[in-house]
């Protein structure tokens, strides 16, 4: 049973090129031969913390383009413009989140391959190329949000011209992604680390702004819309917290990081895995909410609306709080910023070599990605206005990676024993409705009017 999966894998996927497929043993195991401890076996010889420890990472690496710069300028804005009527937009799409992130993460832990090698063994030439295509516009969407908010962050803390403090970014990013090839563990708690201080962040805000209304949350929980302009919000918020790119990036985090020895060491990783996306996603969703709660509490409550810039709130946290307030926003901003281009990057390589087997110079791809957002940061164009913008084109990017996941995680013959469940394809494929449905209002409002 131990390499069920992975032989069905191979035998159904006959399209994916012989350079993604495992070679097969080269001669018969000697029965009487020592057998070398797994990865789970060594991780587990650490000590029970340790061990423990070395299982989580993956979740908390897609938690980080979860509260990306785009997520500041959406929720503050919601907060700022209609109080706690979202807050129910925040959990659902946290909720959202969690079971995609579970689905694509169990996909290459099963399979042993990331969701577009799977995808390219899968569909046709041209299909194939289709995705490839919307998966770059989003790449570049993903760029804009993260490399501005970095720039922003830069500009806040130590007053960095935009431009130059974008091109700090692309730096910075680079030197967090080398740390990739020096071991996954070391990638990991780099962004686990700025993830941190993001929540930090925010939990000093929460407190330091405080008036919050318990009765105000609740009834946030309750869905409801004030307008195209909320409506506009409510895409830009899926598209900022539901991230396309991390659907595919997940996968690769998850195809080789531990390979399981047999069905019992599946079944224990895929527990752990649970466990790992449980509380990496719930930090990410805790985050959003708070950046909403805190824009509520403040700006909405002194009807100071019109706050729709991430400049803006840093100025407001600034006058109505303190200068503690608005450090640790900036501080915030920019751990965001770095982190989530640094991950940005990363999935960028993997769609690319995952659907199309091209492989670039990872300086070129940053390169052609980064390019627009330089030119936004150049131009001086609203910076917020292009953030919430690029969290919308993320959204309309969403059915693209969420229907190709939902085929091939529910197809047994590809998965193996971790098939999904009859209900937890439902459930996926009700968030794709739920996400096309939403921006199918979106074009019609905005067009029809």
């Amino acid at each position: 049973m131990g390499r069920t999966a992975e032989v069905l894998a191979r035998d159904t996927i006959t399209r994916i090129e012989p350079t993604l497929q495992r070679d097969p043993p080269s001669a018969t195991p000697d029965p009487d031969a020592p057998l070398t401890p797994s990865h789970l076996q060594t991780a587990r010889s650490r000590g029970r913390i340790r061990g423990r420890l070395a299982l989580l990472g993956p979740s908390f690496v897609a938690a980080v383009a979860y509260v990306d710069p785009g997520n500041f300028a959406t929720n503050i804005s919601a907060g700022a413009q209609f109080g706690y009527l979202l807050v129910w937009v925040v959990v659902m799409s946290s909720a959202m989140a969690m079971l995609v992130q579970y689905l694509s993460a169990k996909t290459g832990l099963a399979t042993g391959h990331n969701l577009p090698e799977l995808a390219r063994g899968r569909f046709g030439r041209r299909t194939r190329f289709g995705l490839w295509a919307q998966a770059e516009v989003v790449a570049i969407a993903t760029d804009m949000a993260e490399f501005v908010g970095a720039a922003i962050g830069l500009n806040l803390l130590f007053g960095v011209p935009l431009f130059e403090a974008g091109l700090i970014t692309a730096v910075v990013a680079f030197a967090i992604l080398a740390l990739e090839q020096r071991g996954y563990r070391r990638f990991e708690l780099a962004i686990a680390a700025m993830l941190g201080l993001v929540a930090a962040g925010f939990v000093y805000d929460l407190v330091a702004v405080g008036n919050q209304s318990a009765s105000g949350i609740l009834d946030g929980l309750t869905p409801g819309l004030a307008g195209s302009d909320s409506l506009l919000l409510v895409v830009g918020i899926i598209g900022a917290t539901v991230m396309p790119h991390v659907v595919y990036l997940h996968s690769a985090l998850t195809q080789n990081r531990m390979a399981p020895r047999d069905e019992a060491e599946r079944r224990d990783l895929l527990r752990w895995l649970r466990i790992d996306v449980g509380l990496g996603l719930s930090i990410a969703g805790l985050i959003n909410l708070s950046m909403m709660l805190v824009a509520a509490a403040l700006f909405f409550r002194i009807g100071a609306t019109d706050v729709d810039s991430i400049e803006a709130a840093h100025r407001g946290l600034r006058e109505y709080v303190g200068g503690g307030a608005a450090l640790a926003f900036a501080v915030a901003l920019l751990a965001s910023g770095l982190s989530s281009s640094s991950v940005g990057t990363y999935a960028g390589q993997i769609v690319m070599q995952g659907f199309m087997d091209w492989r670039i110079p990872l300086f070129v791809r940053r390169l052609v990605t980064m390019s627009p957002a330089l030119v936004v940061l150049a131009v001086g164009l609203p910076t917020t206005d292009v953030l919430v913008v690029s969290q919308v084109v993320l959204s309309f990017g969403i059915p693209f990676a969420l229907v190709p996941l939902i085929i091939i995680s529910s197809d047994r013959r590809v998965m193996g024993s971790l098939v999904n469940r009859r209900v937890t394809t439902l459930a996926a494929s009700v968030i794709a409705t739920i996400i096309i449905g939403l921006n199918g209002y979106l074009i019609f409002d905005t067009v029809l009017g």
